[in-house]
Parts: C-alpha cells; structure tokens; sequence
C-alpha cells in the first residue's frame, strides 16, 4: 500500500462501477487503487486520464483531473504510433518477396 503523500494516478481500466488507477513517482508504477467511478472528476472519467491522488491515513481523500499531463501523454502516444506506423517495411515484410 502506497504510503500517504500525493501521486500521479493514471486510469488503467474500469472494471464495472469501479475505476482501477495506477500510482506513480517520477513516472515509475508504485501501487494502484480501485476508485468508485463516482469519485473520478467527470473529464478524468477515461482510460489514460492523468489524475492527482492525494492519499491521507492509507485513504484516498481526494482527486482532481490533470488536464495539461492527461494531453502531453496522449500527445506523445500519437507521435510514438505516428513513427512506428510510418516506418518502412522491412524486407520479410513484403508479400512480394520470396
């Protein structure tokens, strides 16, 4: 169980009503929560979302979206899936080759 202090929480899926957030520091996973849907702020109601935990005597005490950090990783998986699906084939690749 993550200690109390204040994370990263990114959603990772949703299992019916509940919501599973991962828990990171500098960008490395250190536990994970399940969260009733209802507590998520509505724009952090999706699959990647960034959150801000706070966690206070081993609770969640709150959550708030992080719209600027939720953007700039969507923006760099798009660039990352633009590179990778813009590389050439390689020669085993073609159906032409024998």
């Amino acid at each position: 169980m993550p200690a109390d202090g204040t994370y990263t929480g990114v959603v990772d899926r949703f299992e019916g009503d509940l919501a599973v957030v991962l828990l990171e520091v500098d960008g490395e996973t250190v536990g994970e929560r399940a969260l009733d849907r209802a507590r998520l702020p509505e724009a952090g109601r999706s699959v990647d979302a960034v959150l801000r935990v706070e966690v206070e005597d081993g609770r969640v005490a709150a959550v708030s979206y992080d719209p600027d950090e939720s953007e700039r990783r969507s923006g760099r998986a798009r660039r990352r899936f633009g590179e990778l699906s813009s590389r050439p084939p390689a020669a085993d690749d073609d159906p032409d080759s024998d």
